[in-house]
């Protein structure tokens, strides 16, 4: 009775936490790894009733009902381990060779024990009942409980080399998995030591409740947290008028009402230019635009002259190229733009969408009337910039900000606060239509010549929601040109809870940057010291030591490390100069090869790692130049070699191949053995000279 009652609490904690997964409740239960989790709590409950039935009926000594349960235990224990396997390599998702193999060992071990089930029938190679009616295990359990716990262990190892492999809430999910087949297998350990014992279901227990709190239950808050976030933007969509919300269109409803939400929709051949139209509403209809359909690209600038508002007609007709139109795509499912056309004497705003077919040889192109859309917006707009919350501002004033612009993330419109002028004389805007373009329109003005492209880059809608994604906030540091002086700024841009609004904030640094240069240059004097070679003023092996640790972590981390490559120098002749000059000759001869190296290699580092080695190791202008500089160096070794006059240095280069180099030691020691077939390269030709 006391061995039942184990498995009777067991079985009633595991229906009562897993109550929603069992009843297919709750949160999503359709993914094919909750299945195969349902099925593992269903194959648990048939081997707990197993055993708390063998717990009844063991004392009975009823050896017919106590063999069958017995055969039933040991079939539920071998199918909770199989679904379990299952279960694990699904919710990882991985497919390669080590996740197939995981799922033959489940069903072979499954199908050992059933095999072995039948034969014990006839032989009791797993267990039997002696004349007292006692249970004595065979051999054969033992081989079986083996194998499950190695299972188990390999299971344990494959979730957690898993979990290093991701970060956030997946590896807590694939830690705790490891834990909960760590469990299970010690478990199925103490069940093959004490057999009388229920350890089993003990390690099932405890499994599934590490999963139903760190997994299912964490998997359930983030479907409760999606569902409050799209509840908020339902609330917020409300409050637009019923017209101007039917008549948005979103890129999430496009597939449902293309037909009847675009003016007109026109499907292009890309290479010949021969196009479609589809669903012309009445009113573009009345305005008799000519189409012959055979080339989209002229016919559509002729049109652009001929309908566009005067004002807007260049601006327009520049994004009907093939290859304007390509580029715009470029990086992107899709991009709109907007311009004004003339309807029977109205100026309208007409919103253009442009995509790419999935068959990549046709443009989709679709066009919409928003000019009540747009009259909406702003009268909605207007309404928010009376309506800003104090918390709204609070949040991004807390850091004592210069300037917070509170960004419309659909549209750009935005509304600028300011607590100080960083901006002196200059006139920037604090509210407009479209934060983005005129933030390309101010930065030429007023950032640094050298900032521009980098923050032109960083300050587009798409970059800065894809940026967002996965962190809560972007910074972005550059220099602002006010009165021909530089003033060193940092822009953080983060979303609000709702995701509908950027908050982007400036706040002044240069005081922080002086004092921070001051230090780093204190600081950096003192180490350079430690790290320079005193006979040629170059940096020394301990600063390339340093320099090696410190890519190697990077690519340990998974950083995409810049492109770099290395050259790896040793000089001729050292030795024979050493032994008939003198070794002040040889110093000056070292100091001649580095003032070469240096002098070629000026935009790199250049590390002497011994008596007349060198090695450069080459980034930015210097790594793509690098055949240019490998061919120069050659050619100067070969002019000196016939000059005689001047070192000698054999050389080698190696880059760095991502995926495929591991250890920063690889890129050297291909350079390493490039430099020793060079060397010998120019003995053979001081031999022939």
């Amino acid at each position: 009775m006391l061995y039942s009652s184990f498995g009777l609490l067991s079985l009633a904690i595991l229906i009562i936490i897993n109550n929603e997964v069992l009843r297919n409740t709750g949160k999503d239960l359709s993914s094919a790894s909750t299945l195969k989790y349902r099925q593992f709590l269903y194959a648990v409950i048939v081997y707990l009733i197993s055993d708390i039935l063998w717990g009844f009926l063991h004392d009975t000594h009823i050896i017919p009902l106590v063999y069958g349960d017995t055969v039933v235990y040991f079939a539920a224990i071998a199918l909770s381990v199989l679904v379990w396997t299952l279960y694990i390599v699904k919710y990882i998702g991985r497919t390669g060779t080590k996740s197939r193999l995981l799922i033959y060992a489940g069903w072979v071990i499954f199908a050992l024990v059933m095999i072995g089930l039948v034969i014990n029938f006839f032989n009791p190679i797993l267990f039997y009942f002696d004349a007292n009616g006692a249970y004595v295990p065979g051999t054969g359990r033992y081989f079986i409980f083996g194998t499950l716990f190695q299972l188990q262990m390999v299971l344990a190892i494959y979730a957690l080399v898993a979990s290093i492999r991701t970060t956030g809430s997946d590896r807590v999910h694939y830690r705790t998995m490891t834990v909960s087949d760590a469990v299970m297998a010690v478990f199925i350990m103490l069940q093959i030591i004490y057999p009388l014992l229920p350890f089993y279901a003990m390690g099932l227990l405890l499994s599934t409740c590490l999963i139903h709190v760190f997994v299912e239950e964490d998997e359930k808050l983030e479907m409760d947290r999606k569902l409050h976030v799209v509840t908020k933007q339902a609330e917020l969509e409300h409050e637009i008028s019923e017209k101007a919300r039917n008549e948005k269109s979103t890129y999430n409803n496009i597939a449902d009402s293309l037909a009847g939400d675009y003016e007109a929709i026109y499907y292009i051949n890309i290479e010949t230019g021969e196009y479609q139209e589809f669903s012309p509403s009445e009113e573009y209809e009345s305005m008799n635009v000519p189409k012959l359909c055979k080339d989209f690209y002229s016919e559509t600038r002729q049109n652009v002259q001929r309908f566009a508002h005067p004002d807007d007609r260049r601006y327009a007709e520049r994004f009907y190229y093939k290859d304007t139109m390509l580029k715009n795509l470029k990086g992107r499912s899709s991009y709109s733009y907007k311009y004004r056309i003339m309807v029977n004497g109205e100026a309208r705003y007409f919103r253009f969408t442009l995509m790419l077919a999935k068959d990549q040889k046709h443009f989709v192109l679709c066009d919409k009337d928003i000019q009540d859309e747009i009259m909406a917006e702003r009268a909605l707009r207007e309404d928010r910039k009376k309506r800003v919350t104090f918390r709204q501002i609070a949040e991004s004033l807390a850091a004592n900000y210069d300037v917070v612009y509170y960004v419309d993330v659909n549209n750009g419109s935005y509304v600028g606060y300011t607590s100080r002028n960083l901006f002196g004389q200059l006139e920037i805007d604090q509210a407009g239509d479209d934060f983005f373009e005129d933030t390309r329109k101010n930065i030429p003005q007023v950032l640094h010549p050298q900032d521009r492209d980098r923050v032109l880059d960083a300050m587009d809608r798409d970059s800065l929601l894809t940026v967002l994604e996965d962190r809560k906030q972007f910074t972005i540091e550059y220099r602002l040109v006010i009165d021909d002086n530089s003033e060193h700024t940092r822009l953080t841009v983060r979303k609000t809870s709702d995701s509908q609004h950027f908050i982007v904030c400036l706040e002044n640094i240069d005081d922080e940057v002086k004092k921070e240069r001051e230090h780093l240059k204190a600081l950096n004097t003192e180490k350079e010291l430690a790290r320079r070679d005193e006979l040629t003023g170059t940096k020394n092996k301990t600063a390339y030591k340093e320099l090696e640790q410190s890519v190697q972590g990077n690519i340990d981390n998974g950083f995409d490390y810049l492109p770099f490559a290395m050259v790896v120098c040793d000089i001729n002749d050292l030795k024979r100069v050493n032994d008939t000059k003198g070794h002040k000759a040889g110093d000056d001869h070292i100091r001649s090869a580095a003032k070469m190296l240096c002098d070629l290699f000026d935009h790199s580092p250049v590390f002497r790692i011994g008596g007349d080695e060198f090695l450069i190791f080459l980034r930015g202008s210097d790594y793509t130049s690098r055949e240019e500089l490998m061919s120069k160096l050659h050619d100067k070794v070969i002019d000196n070699m016939e000059k005689g006059a001047g070192p000698v240095i054999a050389s080698g280069m190696s880059e760095y191949v991502p995926g495929k180099d591991i250890k920063v030691s690889q890129v050297f020691e291909r350079a390493d053995n490039l430099m020793y077939s060079d060397k010998k390269g120019l003995k053979s030709d001081r031999g022939g000279i």
